[in-house]
């Protein structure tokens, strides 16, 4: 007890708990100062993490053909390509003799819908003829993130007209663009007006990029309208325009002919000089089923056109337009949320009865991710309590080792503060395990004193030879933890970061307050309130 490091900790031990009302105090301070700097951190559900797959979305308008998603994909194909020689030629040591860093492993490009699922978060698009993907395998899992940076503002600038959006794979839960805004109500015309409120709205900030909706473009359509007392007049039916017209502008089928083989179908239909315009339909003859009468398309129906929504999504029964963006590089998805919660308040608020405006995206997973989250730790909790109380055979000590869990977790928002490292998941995970590390050492802790106060030891030398006994494998322990989280830490990848800070620094810290703030809180306990014997 009277040298070396043994000797040192038994002094500063009694000192505390000499002092200590001034020690709980200034404890709580570090503890209140910790937590405020918890209110400075960002928000993020889940981190990206390193993989050498990453893929591009391409969206034409709603009207375009396969042939024109191809050769948009043909573009973006070799717009990627020559982007990796202009990043392998930046990012080669020295700048030279960049020809030689391979970039990308693999190119594969699927036309009319997404590929394959080839990752858990990542749904594959159903079929539609303005949809292509692109998956990216690249050889350095380090160059993903940045090589996808670098590309992404050249393929915007070489595709206008087309939505290209080149994103990595998601680790958690799927979220698909990290900002939605979603909009539900009745009347389509409304929700497009109030949809390009919201667009304006995220086009208006500088940390927002590729702001669109999941509805599309209004595309040109027209149609044509049978009058009914007319074509009854005229012999006609609905199927007999349908026949005519499908025969005159795309063709019906014959006859075939065989050459080898194979069948070569043969179509009758119009000429192109007459099907060029839409005033020519008008001229096309509508035949009856029984081929008796004839009569021009123009004298029972009437040609209408304009701009009509192509695609209508609903969600909960209800149409909604989702209104989404990505972030700026270095912007994470909560600092935009947090940036236009007063506009978004201000917006619902004039939005017309019976339209509603939600927030999705990442914003809504982690909301419900760390609500479940809280509710497990709640009941958690509540069974170690129990667990507890049984053991101790007291209610009041089980509450004294809950006591120690906030400076732990102090020291975990402290070290994510100075890493500069996000809130989310991992970081939670992190501090829900080591709130059980944290018990673990002080329920042995309180074993120990129960022995020593059995024996008949003073109290107070109870508590302190706990501290000494268990001095050396608690900090063994936590020393072993620590050291191997550093590796991880450094290279593990951005996914591990979080968690590794929360515990690297909530262990630290949970390692000083096992060893001295538990004896101080044990001594008021029982010294003081005289609720602990």
């Amino acid at each position: 007890r009277s040298q070396g490091f043994t000797g040192r900790y038994y002094r500063l031990a009694s000192s505390l708990i000499e002092h200590r009302w001034k020690a709980l105090g200034v404890s709580l301070v570090i503890v209140v100062v910790a937590f405020f700097l918890k209110a400075q951190l960002k928000d993020q559900f889940f981190p990206y993490d390193l993989s050498h797959l990453a893929y591009v979305d391409i969206w034409l308008p709603e009207d375009a053909s396969v042939q024109a998603t191809d050769a948009a994909a043909r573009k973006a194909d070799e717009v990627i390509r020559d982007v990796e020689a202009e990043f392998a030629q930046q990012h080669s040591h020295g700048g030279k003799g960049g020809k030689d860093k391979q970039v990308l492993t693999a190119l594969t490009t699927f036309i009319g819908a997404g590929g394959p699922r080839f990752w858990f978060s990542v749904t594959p698009e159903l079929g539609q003829p303005n949809y292509a993907q692109i998956l990216v395998e690249i050889a350095d899992e380090h160059d993903t993130e940045a090589f996808l940076r670098f590309l992404q503002p050249r393929l915007t600038q070489a595709m206008p007209g087309v939505r290209v959006s080149a994103r990595r794979l998601e680790s958690g839960p799927p979220v698909g663009i990290p900002v939605q805004l979603r909009l539900s109500g009745d009347d389509m015309p409304t929700l497009r007006a109030q949809a390009e409120g919201l667009k304006n709205l995220l086009r208006a900030r500088p940390d927002t990029d590729r702001v669109q909706d999941n509805w599309g473009a209004e595309i040109f359509r027209a149609r044509l309208a049978i009058e009914p007392d007319k074509a009854a007049l005229a012999g006609v039916t609905n199927l007999d325009v349908a026949r005519s017209s499908a025969a005159g502008l795309n063709g019906f089928q014959v006859t075939s002919l065989r050459d080898g083989r194979l069948d070569v179908p043969v179509f009758a239909r119009l000429r192109m000089e007459e099907r060029a315009g839409l005033e020519d339909i008008k001229n096309l003859y509508v035949t009856s089923a029984d081929g008796e009468r004839k009569v021009p398309l123009g004298q029972i129906s009437r040609i209408s056109w304009g701009l009509e929504t192509e695609k209508v999504v609903r969600r909960n029964h209800f149409r909604t337009i989702t209104v989404s963006c990505f972030t700026a590089p270095g912007v994470l998805s909560s600092e935009v949320i947090t940036a236009i919660a007063p506009e978004l308040e201000a917006f619902k608020a004039q939005l017309p009865p019976g339209y509603r405006l939600e927030i999705g995206g990442e914003y809504e997973e982690q909301t419900k991710g760390f609500g479940e989250m809280g509710m497990v730790m709640a009941v958690s909790i509540l069974s170690i309590y129990l667990a507890l109380l049984f053991q101790f055979r007291n209610a009041v000590k089980p509450l004294i080792v809950f006591a120690a869990v906030p400076y732990g977790m102090a020291g975990a928002f402290g070290t994510l503060y100075l890493m500069g490292a996000p809130f989310g998941f991992m970081a939670y995970l992190g501090i829900v395990s080591l709130m059980g590390v944290i018990v673990s050492h002080i329920i042995v802790l309180f074993d120990f004193i129960e022995e020593r106060r059995a024996a008949g030891d003073d109290l107070r030398e109870a508590i302190l030879d706990a501290g000494i006994m268990r001095l050396r494998p608690v900090m063994i322990t936590v020393a072993a933890t620590v050291l191997a989280l550093v590796p991880l830490a450094m290279h593990g990848g951005p996914l591990w970061e979080p968690l590794c800070y929360a515990q690297i620094g909530g262990l630290t810290v949970a390692t000083f307050v096992t060893l001295l703030m538990v004896p101080v809180l044990y001594s008021i306990a029982a010294f003081d309130l005289k609720i602990v014997d």
